[in-house]
């Protein structure tokens, strides 16, 4: 069974978050390895950043929108914690207290990537609303995924078709390499948690690589975990 294979704290679930620059493929990972994981018996949860809950979806509106922008880095910044704070207490933490696996599309790394790194928002800003938001509250392990910038923005180009870009869309190119410098940073600094994973390639090729991160951590046998049909 799946349950006596894996290493956890009873009755806490695991939460991993996927990050990575535009057209990264993150929602569809996170969906693929959803269907590894609900084969293997365990429950999982699947949400996303900004948003993820009622409050935090008005504001992903708004952010998306180039609201935030507008106010300057430090209010896109206020806007991202204030979704975060009902996230977290909306729908992380109840579902990692009932032993769901949490897997979430972008966290806190995103709003150090794109609001620090990038915004040069001062990191004791994003630390004290951190220290509210969010407390002791850390991903067990972060899926960094990482391809060339002309790849991720015509992968998101052809997902928007028609659509307008959104916010961080419509950001130069020297933007978009820079986000991905600062993921790349963000993966080398933190090993224990975080794992930097080639997404320039097929989805099976890539959900079979994050399936080698995740196995590999959690279980005792991955090889030995069923795979979805």
């Amino acid at each position: 069974m799946a349950e006596d294979a894996t290493r956890r704290a009873p009755g806490r679930g695991r939460f991993i978050t996927f990050e990575g620059g535009e057209g990264a493929g993150k929602s569809t990972q996170i969906k693929k390895l959803a269907e590894h994981l609900e084969a293997a018996r365990l429950r999982v949860v699947l949400t996303r950043e900004p948003g993820g809950s009622p409050g935090a979806e008005i504001i992903r509106h708004l952010v998306l929108s180039g609201v935030g922008k507008l106010l300057g880095p430090d209010a896109e910044t206020l806007l991202f914690a204030a979704a975060r704070d009902d996230h977290v207490r909306a729908v992380i933490l109840p579902a990692l207290t009932q032993g769901a696996w949490v897997l979430c599309d972008r966290f806190y790394d995103s709003t150090w990537a794109y609001q620090v790194k990038l915004g040069h928002v001062a990191p004791a800003v994003l630390n004290a609303m951190q220290r509210v938001t969010i407390g002791d509250l850390k991903p067990d392990l972060t899926i960094i995924l990482d391809l060339p910038v002309e790849v991720g923005l015509k992968r998101a180009a052809s997902r928007r078709g028609s659509e307008a870009p959104d916010r961080f869309e419509s950001e130069d190119l020297k933007f978009h390499q820079e986000l991905r410098e600062a993921y790349r940073e963000i993966a080398a600094s933190e090993p224990e948690r975080c794992v930097l994973i080639d997404a320039d390639a097929d989805v099976n090729t890539v959900a079979a690589r994050v399936w080698g991160a995740v196995g590999g951590r959690f279980f005792v046998n991955p090889a030995n975990v069923a795979a979805p049909a």
